[in-house]
This record gives structure tokens, sequence and C-alpha cells, in this order.
């Protein structure tokens, strides 16, 4: 019998129409039942399973279509059985091997699919919440009237990211469908330790967002609901929020048990099992026999074995040193745009709203987002005349929520966008760190997606802004593999570089000095040109010593240097830190034999380590004397002059380089 607690309602819905629901909530199960098997026998090393869930995972994707976007999470296996991907790819993802998705490089659902327009979540749940308003965003710009589903647990609902995706899908009127698979526990922590409302959906209140409460091991519910969702959400655009009160039967993951659920809520929930009450149904309904019913799940049993052997009998995935390396960063293929005949005498924030403004007007796809920067023109005015030239959609205010507009930018790119977002100072990149050093920087490395982003970062001191806006923090992302560092020293290099960023596919963080904005000018050509990565400038030539710089240390220099004209060096602008011209640097210290280091960034962990570490490692018979380093004290830099003054390098820089050239 059916418990009196789930009451199917088929109007509309035909037998054939019922069976495929049936198939499609059974394979997964089918599917968990076996892996269970497997990881008791060792030959897959984890599993999150979502037996007592499927009706969600299957419901929501089959209320889609199979062109709109789906961001699932551990136990929606539903989502990927449903979307009809070949299960061997999944079992050998699953194994680590190379018809996976991954190329072995992680493991579970920890993926995505152009293919079959799914996007993988990764371990920190909240970033995917507002990677679906990128690509929701992409969807409405581009009026292709779709929506977009994205997954998380009720202990997702805590964190910030969460928070952040609604108030700004709900602002923007974004088509996503945010999913909450409510299962009562987090782990072992039960919702009444995670929050204190009585239901999630009345989450969405605060923010102007409409929100529905739904059995999620009612499959029919599920799946009627859903549709009407999202079919009105096509023709009028905005988010919905949706809290599926279900229960997951198995442990968080398989190791960890369910010890800490009361038996008694156990058996209530297994009353209330999605599968076998809804096969109980139609056999009562007649729209299947027992036969049939065998016969489906004998042909699953049978695909499921087939594919199995398939992932069985593939080769484990041998190392490659160099294939590694090389799928860190997407291939790009520099285009070089010539430089015009015609220049003006700009200063550098000059250069850089004019080389944003020209690559706006290249790019029809850019979208540039970022606090206050529409109307206002931004903080530093940059943008100002933008909204009047490229409009509302792809000039965006954004609320003050760093981590969610990054992600956006994320999912721009997943829909094959490009996207350029201000940090109104480099500093606030600390509440948006997560999804640029864990999605951004590991997004090609592990599936293959390009995460097509520009960061821009105003940074650096000698302005008196004190601590929260005046670091210049570019040794948080050099050590990140997959993340692109570029930091000019002049207007020229500003507006060219800021081109290429844009061009190239992978993510790059553009550093510019506030201290630059209006105090360096320079003739620059007033078309659209760009510039290379990874090249640095040589300013001046000399063999008594290499001067190793970026940034505004690269004026602290020039300055030591026009005070003392005796002193014949070599001046070196890297440009770009990441990539780095090592040929550059190594040159020039196998002519010079001694070499100095200046940045800005604190002396500890900064970039000048790493190079002076290469430098000793590749040109150490050729040197006369140490590398020297001089960067900043090890303190967070202060806002009283005098303070700042001493915390800086540039007095300390030239002190330093006579030293060394008397060594």
């Amino acid at each position: 019998m059916i418990p009196e607690t789930i009451i199917y309602n088929t109007e509309n819905l035909n037998s054939e129409a019922l069976i495929l629901l049936y198939k499609n909530i059974l394979k997964p199960r089918l599917i968990e039942e076996k892996m269970l098997i497997l990881l008791r026998q060792g030959k897959i090393s984890k599993w999150f399973s979502g037996i007592g869930q499927e009706a969600i995972a299957v419901g929501v994707t089959l209320a889609l279509q199979n062109d709109e976007y789906i961001l699932p999470m551990h136990r929606n296996l539903g989502v990927f059985t449903t979307r009809n991907i070949p299960l061997y790819r999944l079992f050998s993802q699953w194994q680590g091997k190379a018809n996976g998705f991954t190329n072995g490089r992680d493991r579970s659902f920890h993926f995505g699919t152009q293919e079959y327009k799914i996007v993988g979540m990764i371990s920190h749940l909240g970033p995917q919440l507002g990677v679906a308003n990128g690509i929701a965003l992409a969807s409405k710009l581009k009026n292709l009237k779709q929506v977009t589903a994205v997954f998380t647990g009720e202990g997702g609902t805590s964190e910030g990211d969460f928070h952040e995706a609604l108030n700004v899908a709900s602002v923007w009127q974004l088509p996503v469908l945010f999913c909450i698979e409510n299962n009562g526990y987090g782990l072992s922590t039960p919702t009444s330790e995670q929050f204190r409302c009585e239901h999630l959906a009345d989450k969405a209140i605060g923010y102007g967002m409409e929100s529905h409460i739904i059995d999620g091991n009612n499959i029919i519910d599920i799946y009627t609901k859903v549709s009407e969702f999202a079919e009105d959400m096509r023709k009028n655009p905005r988010p919905i929020l949706l809290e599926f009160k279900t229960f997951r039967m198995r442990g968080h993951e398989e190791a960890s048990g369910t010890k800490y659920v009361p038996k008694s809520l156990m058996d209530f929930w297994a009353a209330k099992d999605p599968v076998m009450n809804f096969q109980s149904f139609l056999k009562e309904e007649g729209i299947l026999t027992e036969s049939d019913i065998v016969l489906i799940k004998e042909q699953m049993v049978f695909e499921i074995n087939e594919h199995l052997e398939i992932a069985f009998k593939e080769e484990p995935i041998k190392p490659d040193l160099e294939k590694e390396l090389k799928d860190v960063y997407a291939p790009f293929e520099y285009i070089e745009v010539e430089i015009g005949n015609e220049t003006q005498d700009i200063r550098f924030i000059d250069a850089i709203s004019q080389g944003l403004r020209q690559s706006m007007e290249q790019h029809a796809d850019l979208v540039i987002m970022g606090q206050d920067i529409a109307e206002y023109g931004g903080v530093f005015k940059i943008t100002e005349g933008f909204l009047e030239q490229f409009g509302k959609d792809r000039v965006r205010n954004t609320p003050i929520c760093e981590s969610t507009i990054i992600e956006a930018g994320m999912g721009l790119s997943i829909a094959d966008m490009k996207s350029v977002v201000e940090m109104q100072f480099s500093d606030f990149i600390s509440s948006g760190f997560n999804p640029v050093v864990n999605y951004l920087a590991k997004s090609y490395y592990r599936w293959g997606q390009l995460a097509n982003v520009v960061i821009r970062m105003p940074c650096g001191g000698g302005v008196g802004a004190g601590p929260f806006h005046s670091q210049t923090n570019e040794a948080w992302f050099t050590k990140t593999p997959g993340l692109k560092v570029v930091y000019p020293a002049f207007p020229y290099d500003a507006k060219g570089l800021l081109a290429t960023a844009i061009n190239d596919p992978n993510p790059v963080l553009f550093f510019e000095h506030k201290g630059l904005y209006r105090t360096i000018k320079q003739d620059v050509p007033t078309n659209y040109y760009t510039l290379p990565f990874g090249k640095a400038a040589i300013l001046r030539e000399g063999k008594a010593i290499s001067v190793i710089t970026y940034g505004a240390a690269v004026h602290w220099a020039l300055e030591a240097l026009d005070d003392n004209p005796d002193i014949l060096a070599d001046v070196i602008d890297l440009r770009t830190l990441q990539p780095l011209d090592k040929e550059a640097i190594f040159t020039s210290v196998k002519k010079t034999g001694k070499a100095i280091i200046s940045h800005e960034d604190t002396l500890f962990g900064g970039i000048a380590s790493d190079i002076s570490a290469m430098i000793m490692e590749n040109c150490f018979e050729y040197l006369d004397a140490p590398v020297k380093r001089v960067a900043s004290i090890e303190t967070p830099i202060p806002f009283a002059t005098q303070l700042e003054k001493q915390y800086l390098p540039k007095d300390r820089f030239e002190e330093a380089l006579k030293l060394l050239l008397t060594y």
C-alpha cells in the first residue's frame, strides 16, 4: 500500500510519461546499489549516496530542456543519468580513468560537461550558486528564454555564497531555480543546529524572491511543479527558491554511517522511499505489471554491468608530465594588433579607461561588473561614460558581494561570454578569494572549461589609504597554478596588456597601482592594440647590475638611477608575473653578475623570493654577489604618511643598490 503521505496526481500525464519517470528514477537507484557493493570490494574509493533523494534530481532534470544548464551536487546522480551520459564514462570518472571527464584529476561529480549542459560542483559548496547566476545572466542577455537550475543542501544555505547569490539573482531578476535538498542533516549536524527558521523556503522572503516547498520524495509533484515554474520563468525571467523536503538513507559518505540518526526517523523516511512507492503506485494503477518491472530492471542491470566491464578494462591513466603542465592553462594564441602612429599624452588611469572602452567595442559579448561602475563611473571614474555608450546590460552595478560576482563571471564564461570584474580595491578580493583560487584557477585543468574572466585590481600604497585599501597582494595569486597575473607600470603597457588580458581565455588578475593612476603620463597610441604576456620590458641597459622590478617600484628604481647617473644598470620591468619572462632575467644576470629585485609587497613570501631562488639555481656560476631583495617591511601597511613612508621600500632601494655594487 502507498503511505498516505505520498499522493500522486497524474493529471495530464499519460502512461508513457509515467513509465519514463519510473525508468529515470530507477536507474540511479540500481547504479547506487551496485556502487555500494563495489565500494565494499575496494573497487571505488568513495561514494556519496543519494538513496532516498533520487526523485529530486530526476524530476528537476526532466522538467528542464536538454539545452538548459543544471549545476548538481554529490547526491544528484539522477541528473547525469537522466541527461543520458553513457554509464561507462561515469564509471571511468569514478575510477580516475581517461574516459571520465577530468583525466583522473578529480573524482565523484566534481566535473562538468558542455555536451550535456551539466556543471558539477567543487568541494566548497557555495560557489556554484553564483556560477548559476552568471549562466542565467548570459541567457537573459542573449534572450535565449532558458532556465538554469542549481542544487545545494540545507547545510550549504548557511554559506555566504548562498545569500549573495540569492540577493544578486533577485536584484537582476535572473531565471535561476535554486533547489535546496533539505535532507535533515549536514553530515551529522541536524537542521535544528543549522538554522532557526522553520522552512528554508522562508529565506527567500528577505530577498523579495518567490519560493515553494515541495515533497522531495514525490516524483510526480517535483516534475509537474518544476515544469510549470520553468515554463513561466522562460516567459517571465525571475529566480525561484525551491525547498525539497527529503531524507538521505545513507551516511554523508559511506564511511560516516548513520548512527547519529534516530531509528524512528529512519523508519519514517524508509516508508516514504521515492522509488519503491512510485513503483507500487504504477503497479496498483495497472500501468506496469510485475513482469514489466522485472524486465526493466534486468535491462538496466545488464547495461550497468556491461558499462562497468568497459570501465574496468580501461587502462589506468599513465602520468604524462608534459601534458599535466600543459593543461593548467587553456591554449591562447596571441594575436598582435599593431600600434598605430597617432599617440596622445595620457595618464595611467586614462590608458586603463581607454583600453577597457576599446575592448568593449571589440567584444560585443563582454560584460563589466563592479560596485558603482555604472552611473557613478567607478570610484576612480575609469568607467565614466560607459553606461551611456554600452547600456546597463553590459555595464552592471553590483551589490557588495565580491564572491558571487566573481562566480557570475565564471558562469558567463561557461555560457561563452567574457567578463571584467572590478574590485573596488584589490584588498577586497579576500571576500572573493575562494572562487578565484578554487574555481577559476582550476576549471580548465579539471574539465577543460575556460574561465574567461579578468579581475581588475586597483592596488598599492603611497596614497595614505591605510591597511584595507593599500595592499599589493599579487603574491596571493602568483602561487596559484591556473591564474595569470599582470602588473604594468606605464600607461602604454597598461592599455595593451589589458586588451590582451581580455582576449586571453584564462583567468587574469590585472593589477593597477592607484599611486600611478594620476601621476604617470606617457604617449600612448590612440588605437586599439595588444601586448604579449610573458615579455618583460628592458627599460635601460648597463653592465654593472640587473634591477628586476614591476609596478610602482619600477619608478622608484628609475628615480634612484637618475640620481646616480654613474650606475649603469639593466632595468627590467617584468610587466607580467605569471607568465614570467625568465629568459630576460637570466640573460641580464649572466651579463651583469649582480641582481637586485624590488617590489612593494612585503618581503617574506613575495615573488622576489622565487625570482631570487631561480637566479641562484640557474645563474649561480655567473654571480659576483648574493642576490638582493628589497621590499616593504613585515607589517600591514599603515595610514599615517610618515609610517607609510617607513613601510614602503622606496627610500631603502638606493641604499641597497649601492651596497650591492660595492660587494
